[in-house]
């Protein structure tokens, strides 16, 4: 490093200087030099203009200093690297936006021990806006934000790049005025008035909600009648493929047992079918894999079955040991253990371990599901009254097995299951199910009724009322 103290000589020479202590290093002229310091104009720090136009740097803070010669004495052209301020977004900040130029001398033949490295020329260009040769970053610190935050119309500073109040507007804006002119009731009405009646209803036609089973495209829905009977006086169904199931009169079924029990088919049989069926929907109503599942024991559903003295009764009860197989608590509410038809299906569902009710009384509260295997001109009167009105205060779903056609008195099902042929129910069964008992084509045929079995894959279809 070269010493300080005949620097005068320098002076109006550009240097490039490196401090110690990681202060940096600065390129300038030197306008004054002594044995002691040296002060820059015109200063770069570590390549950015910095903010005073002097810097005065002691000599024992210099680690290296290289001087070089004055722009003059440079005879080659030299090669400009140009450094683009960024343009400040305000209209009032302070800040040149102009060009800052380095011009990088490539004199290989420059002499003198200082002068190693390449020489840089620093050269200002002027600029249209005031100056205060600073090079700041537009952004603003954090506080600067907190001070400006309170600056009137500094917001609209950084939006607009102006304040409001130096802007020319000089009156509001007229937003009814505007609205006006604009009347898309009067447009609405014209576009309408020249439109063909056709496309004025469909316009006008409220939107259908499908379901997602369901067409956009509105079609007839399709109907296949692959089933007939001898007779059709009464009501038919549909199922959800469209195949159109009749309803059958209770001497007609009566005539399709009596052939099944003789080919086979005996009561035992049925009835175990009916029961599955019966299972297969109960499972279902409470939640099935959710409900049943052996970590969800604070949850486990209760079955309360209301069983007469009859077919119907002996339904409910195996039912009831064809859930408690699954693993459901059931309770057997019956009038009469004792009654013929009822007492093999008694005894094997007490080998369930599950209780069994001959008191109205003794019934719980609260239960998840209801099953009504009931028939009013066969049950006992004294007891019938008190079980439709404990039912009725109960809020569990009802699901009736093989009801009346005109509906169980006193209660009302949300679910009515029915075996092979539907008879002609009311509304009051609820949604109609219809199982599959597994019966032959020939135990049809001979009865008159000619058959093909609409379940497809599944054991239990729902039926609909068949609109006309």
């Amino acid at each position: 490093m070269e010493s300080c103290k005949n620097m005068a000589q320098w002076v109006g020479y550009l240097v490039s200087i490196k401090c110690a202590d990681d202060i940096g290093t600065f390129q300038g002229e030197i306008i004054s030099a002594s044995a002691s310091a040296i002060t820059l104009t015109k200063v770069f720090c570590n390549g950015f203009p910095c903010d005073q136009n002097e810097i005065k740097i002691r000599a024992d803070c210099i680690l290296d200093l290289k001087l070089i010669d004055k722009q003059k004495d440079n005879l080659e052209e030299p090669s400009i690297i140009t450094i683009a301020k960024p343009i400040a977004k305000r209209v009032t900040r302070t800040q040149s936006t102009s060009e800052t130029h380095n011009t990088i001398n490539k004199n290989p033949e420059s002499t003198g021990v200082h002068n190693k490295s390449k020489p840089i020329d620093i050269e200002v260009k002027p600029s249209n806006e005031p100056t205060n040769n600073s090079f700041k970053n537009n952004t603003p610190n954090k506080k600067e934000k907190i001070n400006r935050k309170w600056m009137k119309g500094w917001k609209d500073e950084e939006c607009f790049g102006m304040s409001m109040e130096q802007s020319n507007i000089s009156k509001d804006f007229d937003f009814e005025k505007n609205l006006a002119l604009f009347n898309k009731q009067a447009i609405w009405e014209e576009i309408n008035a020249h439109k063909p009646d056709v496309v004025k209803h469909l316009y006008n036609r409220k939107p259908t909600k499908y379901r997602h089973d369901e067409n956009v495209i509105t079609t007839c829905p399709a109907s296949y009648r692959q089933i007939t009977v001898p007779k059709q006086d009464f009501c038919e169904y549909v199922t959800d493929d469209g195949l159109i199931i009749p309803s059958i009169s209770r001497a007609l079924r009566r005539r399709l047992w009596e052939v099944a029990e003789r080919v086979g088919l005996t009561w035992e049989k049925r009835i175990d079918l009916i029961g599955r069926a019966a299972c297969e929907i109960s499972i279902q109503l409470l939640g099935g894999g959710h409900r049943l599942n052996p970590r969800n024991t604070h949850q486990w559903p209760t079955v309360v079955l209301l069983c007469g003295p009859h077919k119907q009764g002996a339904i409910g009860v195996n039912t009831a040991r064809q859930l408690a197989s699954h693993g459901v608590e059931t309770i057997v509410f019956t009038v009469s253990m004792d009654a013929a038809i009822l007492k093999k299906e008694i005894s094997l569902y007490m080998l369930t371990k599950n209780r069994v009710l001959n008191n109205v009384s003794d019934l719980p509260t609260v239960s998840d599901l209801i099953i009504v295997a009931l028939c009013e001109d066969t049950d006992n009167p004294k007891h019938y009254p008190l079980l439709s009105d404990w039912v009725n205060k109960n809020k569990a779903p009802i699901l009736a097995l093989d009801p009346p056609p005109t509906g169980t008195p006193g209660i009302t099902p949300k679910f009515s299951l029915l075996p092979v042929l539907p008879l002609p129910h009311s509304s009051n069964n609820g949604k109609l199910y219809l199982c599959n008992l597994g019966f032959p084509v020939d135990i049809f045929n001979e009865v008159g009724i000619k058959y093909k079995s609409p379940f497809g894959p599944k054991f239990v279809i729902p039926l609909h009322p068949k609109e006309d």
